[in-house]
């Protein structure tokens, strides 16, 4: 069972704010943050680029979306949820516990 979500319609709120097409990857990553994420100091950042150890992977709307190995302990018992709120304006990252 996938741990990462991907509404369609965030799929193609990345497509056209990135402008990516059909084919096009994006890795979810662990970043240090001043922010609150799901761990204190550290927030959930995003790339343009190819997997290459990718320890979770799934597509929507033609996007490839996946975390690497070395990022997946960010994830480590949730599930991540993508979607778009305020109106179409915006990402929300959504995480429940497993």
């Amino acid at each position: 069972m996938s741990t990462i979500h991907v509404t369609d319609r965030a799929a193609r709120w990345y497509k056209e704010e990135l402008n990516l097409n059909d084919g096009d990857s994006i890795r979810f990553f662990a970043r240090y943050s001043s922010g609150g994420g799901l761990h204190p100091g550290f927030s959930l950042g995003i790339a343009v680029e190819e997997p290459r150890h990718p320890a979770e992977q799934i597509e929507a709307s033609g996007i490839h979306f996946f975390m690497e190995d070395h990022d997946y302990w960010y994830l480590k018992g949730h599930e991540l949820h993508v979607d778009v709120v305020d109106e179409g304006r915006d990402i929300e990252y959504r995480y429940t516990e497993v």
